[in-house]
């Protein structure tokens, strides 16, 4: 199975530097990787073009102007431009465990999304992992990140718990398993199917909201939240709002209610045909 990883990013390049390095020590070959980027400048660009010196696999910048924020637009117009069957959506700042497009690759199946989780970082120790760090697995090593101020218990858990109990952590776990951007992957033509991403949406909940459709389709979420593993660097949220949260939280409610499947701005305009 081919996998498109889908990521998404703005104005983040030192952190899309180290996520992007992850994926060269993958042990899940065959895939390419998707830039969604809602408009960053030149530095991004430029970390772009010098990691594709060094990718293996295709790598590409799905990029529109900056227009404030409109990031389910720029995914939108991504996904119309995958090449594989399956898709692995995450963010700029998630960098992957060696085994995480591996994991997902194992768990999917027809009728299936997948649900992943974070390991969350404080600012510091987001700062201090280097590309070295990564490549030579020490960012993934619970104890050289306590070390360096890894103090939560969550991610501290999660990194630190032994793969083998991954599955039975996700089994157990009573998490709902929901579509979030950071973490998730699904079929290609069911993202299509319920027409990707509402671009109505601002900051918080589109891609739960997307995830609220799957289920409505039919597609069934699993947990892996303890298996497939992202060190979430730290950041700010600046479009996050009582107001945009508001609105999104109406739309979803609206979803769950009627039980659509169809968003009618996704990446058709138009209503349910």
């Amino acid at each position: 199975m081919k996998q498109s990883v889908i990521v998404s990013t703005y104005n983040q390049p030192a952190w899309l530097e180290k996520t992007l390095h992850g994926y060269l020590y993958q042990t899940f070959k065959d895939f390419e990787i998707l830039i969604a980027d809602d408009g960053s400048d030149e530095r991004t660009r430029e970390v772009i073009d010098q990691f594709r010196r060094l990718a293996g696999f295709p790598v590409r910048h799905m990029w529109h102007a900056d227009e404030g924020y409109r990031r389910q637009t720029i995914l939108n117009q991504t996904l119309l431009q995958v090449e594989h069957e399956y898709i692995i959506m995450t963010d700029g700042d998630c960098i992957p465990r060696e085994d995480f497009l591996a994991i997902h690759a194992k768990e999917a199946r027809p009728g299936r999304f997948l649900s992943g989780g974070y390991c969350k970082l404080p600012m510091d120790l987001s700062l201090h992992l280097s590309l070295d760090d990564i490549q030579t697995g020490r960012a993934f090593d619970v104890g050289y990140l306590r070390k360096h101020q890894l103090k939560e218990f969550s991610p501290s858990f999660k990194i630190g718990l032994p793969r083998a109990l991954g599955p039975v952590m996700d089994k157990i776990s009573p998490t709902k398993a929901t579509w979030n951007n950071c973490n998730a992957s699904g079929w290609t033509k069911d993202l299509i199917a319920v027409n990707g991403f509402n671009e109505q949406m601002q900051y918080g909940g589109a891609d739960r909201e997307l995830g609220e459709r799957l289920a409505n389709y039919g597609i069934t979420g699993r947990q892996i939240r303890h298996q497939a593993i992202v060190l979430h660097l730290d950041h700010k949220r600046g479009y996050k709002t009582p107001e945009t949260m508001k609105k999104n939280r109406a739309i979803r409610d609206e979803v769950i209610a009627t039980r659509s499947v169809w968003c009618a701005h996704g990446i058709h305009k138009r209503p349910n045909p």
